[in-house]
């Protein structure tokens, strides 16, 4: 798989007859390796180890239902009362993040109203603070860490 630019924290894979898996720990199984799950699981481990983020609190592949469909939305992380603060778009390294993605994700956001998005395909990483009263996106330099995205339910 291509290399990111993520932390390499040592995601676990595996070859199975049915093609190589990529073990989840939030979801406490091997699923197929794809280019997402890559990006995905790189994504999951960099928000538990660099980010802060208890694994517990964090859901992969969390389904949604938007306009009467069912999505899943690919990580969210919750603070300690379960209330959703953080929502991730993964795409595969080979697809560029664009407009589209960003509707994605807003799209997935009118459901869990989350302060901060992330979107990333592995190489560019765009994270931006929501604020929903005044209806404004501020662009981040970083992801914050979990408690400042925490701390910032309660501004």
């Amino acid at each position: 798989m291509q290399a990111l630019n993520l932390p390499d924290h040592g995601v676990k894979t595996k070859h199975a007859p049915e093609g190589t898996r990529i073990f989840d720990p939030a979801r406490r199984a091997w699923v197929a390796l794809t280019p997402e799950e890559w990006v995905r699981q790189h994504v999951l481990n960099y928000l538990v180890h660099d980010v802060g983020c208890p694994l517990s609190l964090v859901s992969v592949e969390r389904k949604l239902l938007v306009n009467k469909l069912t999505k899943r939305a690919d990580v969210v992380v919750c603070d300690r009362q379960g209330v959703p603060v953080l929502l991730v778009e993964c795409k595969a390294p080979e697809v560029n993040v664009d407009q589209r993605t960003f509707e994605q994700a807003a799209r997935y956001n009118t459901v869990f109203k989350v302060p901060y998005l992330l979107v990333t395909n592995g190489l560019v990483h765009f994270c931006c603070r929501v604020g929903h009263a005044e209806n404004a996106i501020e662009f981040l330099p970083t992801v914050p860490d979990y408690e400042a995205m925490c701390a910032a339910m309660v501004d």
